[in-house]
């Protein structure tokens, strides 16, 4: 109850904060859908409670919405910080320049929020199973929930017409969400040519010819001869212009100040006409977890210029080392470990949607900065990738710049350069399989904290020829197979047996839902899922993936797509169950007997509907299969009542230790 309270704090401060939303001069279409998402979210949740839960239970029975609504709350705390970012006026210029061509209030914020919600729902919907003391009841609202999780709504259209407004995805906001961001940049189109002329006379030459270069980088609807880059005397001339500090070793990359703001700065001599398409196209990228290019100039008697990107904290390689110590052997929690690798994968996701594949991924080229929560989640960007045209194109700031690069190439890269064809160049290098390879080895070290091989068996010359022949990093024993067994997947040595960032993204969705879910993931004996979320996507992505559409899904989906996977999971697991049922027969040590079947009480059903109470998925009535964990697959459940337990015919977790 104390989350819910505090989440209707946040969304207060946010309707006080709407009460100007129309002195909002930058995104402001996006900040009012998102206080309108978050007040129907706010309504939404609270007709859930009161329809699955009783008040005078909160101390007992509403434990299993801790976790989901304290993720909600931080989802709503972002938003707001987002609303306060761009309704301060404060540097205006600056702020048009960082907030025009971002798409964080869709792409992030509100993924996040339609990610969380199914979460919060089915948490509710699991305690409301075990809330208030008629049996019947109970059992009713039990056969309710079943009926909820069938194949019959497991069609987009069908979905969104039956449980669009529970879910945040009526046809109202999907239009909405479609149309906010060119709206805004209309808006801003307006704001920026009212201000020059207004303006005109107060303002400085160089403001006024920003403004030129934002018009013309903002209205893409006006033909162009060609994309320019603008004088650096608009930047380098401005009174407020300042270098901070050099980045990395080398003397390309600054940190400057401009406009009340501070940004990257990237400085490079010679020739500039062969880079433009390549600016052209960086320039016009628009994703939350992809560097932005924000703008360029140039001095062509010098032949020098400048492009000046957003500025992040620090590479992935620098925090990882900041964090693992003496006292801390893994840099990370599982829950921040599985949301950095979501958002890498939602950025290269994007990144291939765009026929952009980098070639370089590695911790290097991922940076990261504190969000805006005080549980140390990070946001983060992919950088490194394009300007193929010019030289040493990502700073790093880490010590350790001497480290084997072909640690994260994929076996066909290596195999490729170690045996170069005549006349062709590494294009193995730059293709979506060998970038989900690399996607693998980050991976790794955000679970592990360590750097691939570091442990010193794969050395020299010897290193590149044994990754070719499927030598892999080894994960430590404690990890989850649901985490290591997709990074196994990601770095399979056949390209075709790996998956797309679009695989994976839905599947880490659904591993956070599991995590939130099941809080004690740190325990000694963690829970575990009860069946292969990898399976589960590929029988999704077999019957729902759009073929031969680069584009990835709307984040209008993603509540389908998460409720798509529980239906499977719910199946899987009954079927399971009934399978081992029948295979066992009338043994006396058989798992899930008849004599078993018989002492089955009301844990039991919540098991058999797939939300079972307690420790989610392993309630204590409930151990997991040692044979199945050794031979690596689908756990068998011994299903035994509290009051009468008894001893499976196979061996026990403890035993297997």
């Amino acid at each position: 109850m104390e989350q819910f309270r505090q989440i209707g704090k946040v969304l207060g401060s946010l309707k006080a904060l709407m009460v100007f939303q129309n002195d909002i001069r930058v995104n402001q279409r996006q900040c009012c859908l998102l206080f309108d998402i978050f007040n129907l979210t706010f309504q939404g949740i609270a007709e859930e409670l009161k329809q699955n839960l009783r008040f005078e239970e909160k101390h007992i029975k509403w434990k299993a919405l801790e976790h989901p609504l304290r993720e909600l709350h931080r989802v709503f705390k972002e938003g707001e910080a987002y609303v306060q970012q761009c309704m301060d006026n404060k540097d205006w210029l600056a702020k048009v320049i960082c907030l025009s061509q971002n798409t964080d209030c869709m792409e992030f914020h509100i993924h996040n929020l339609l990610s969380c919600i199914p979460v919060v729902i089915e948490a509710i919907e699991t305690a409301g199973e075990i809330s208030g003391c008629d049996q019947d009841e109970i059992l009713k609202k039990r056969v309710v929930l079943s009926k909820k999780y069938e194949r019959e709504w497991m069609d987009p259209k069908i979905f969104r017409w039956n449980f669009g407004k529970q879910y945040l995805v009526s046809q109202d906001i999907c239009k909405r969400l479609d149309k906010v961001w060119k709206e805004d940049r209309r808006l801003l189109l307006e704001t920026i040519k009212e201000n020059r002329s207004s303006g005109s006379g107060s303002l400085a030459k160089q403001e006024q010819r920003l403004m030129e270069l934002l018009l013309k980088n903002l209205d893409h609807n006006k033909p162009s001869d060609g994309w320019k880059l603008f004088p650096s005397s608009i930047l380098v001339g401005s009174k407020d212009y300042q270098v901070k500090r050099r980045l990395g070793s080398g003397s390309q990359f600054k940190e400057v100040q401009w406009l009340g703001e501070s940004f990257v700065l990237r400085n490079f001599f010679g020739e500039i006409e062969p880079a433009i398409p390549e600016i052209s196209l960086l320039s016009s990228l628009a994703h939350p977890n992809i560097l932005q290019f924000l703008c360029g100039f140039s001095d062509e008697e010098k032949k020098e210029s400048f492009l000046v990107m957003e500025l992040m904290n620090k590479d992935l390689i620098s925090c990882i080392k900041e964090l693992c110590g003496p006292r801390r052997k893994v840099p990370f929690s599982l829950p921040i470990a599985v949301d950095l690798m979501l958002q890498i994968a939602r950025g290269m996701e994007y990144l291939h949607s765009q026929k952009i594949y980098h070639g370089d991924l590695n911790p290097y080229n991922v940076l990261v900065r504190p969000r805006n929560s005080l549980d140390g989640y990070l946001h983060a960007k992919i950088s490194g990738f394009g300007l193929s045209s010019i030289t040493n194109s990502t700073p790093r700031t880490s010590s350790n710049q001497n480290e084997a690069p072909f640690i994260w190439y994929a076996p066909e890269v290596l195999l490729e350069q170690e045996q170069p064809q005549p006349g062709t160049t590494s294009s193995s290098k730059y293709t979506e399989k060998a970038d989900i390879y690399s996607f693998g080895m980050i991976c790794f070290e955000l679970l592990t904290g360590k750097v691939p091989f570091e442990d010193g068996h794969l050395q020299g010359d010897k290193m590149s020829r044994n990754i070719r022949a499927g030598e892999r990093p080894l994960f430590p024993f404690h990890l989850p197979k649901y985490l290591t067994n997709l990074t196994k997947k990601c770095w399979h040595t056949d390209p075709t047996q790996r998956p797309s960032f679009s695989s994976i993204g839905r599947i880490l969705r659904y591993i956070k839902r599991f995590l939130v879910l099941n809080p004690d993931h740190s325990h000694p004996d963690p829970p575990l899922p009860l069946v292969d979320y990898c399976d589960i996507e590929a029988w999704f992505s077999k019957k729902f993936a759009a073929e031969g559409n680069p584009n990835p899904a709307p984040v209008s989906q993603i509540p389908f797509e998460m409720f798509s996977f529980r239906v499977m999971e719910k199946e899987r697991i009954n079927l399971n169950f009934k399978d081992r049922s029948s295979e066992s027969g009338s043994d006396s040590n058989s798992v899930c007997g008849d004599e078993n079947a018989a002492l089955m009480d009301d844990d039991s059903l919540c098991f058999l509907s797939g939300t079972p109470k307690g420790r989610a998925l392993r309630p204590p009535h409930m151990t997991q299969c040692g044979r199945c964990l050794r031979m690596n697959s689908e756990s068998h459940i011994v299903v035994m009542s509290p009051s009468r337990r008894r001893t499976s015919g196979h061996a026990s977790d403890s035993e297997l230790a």
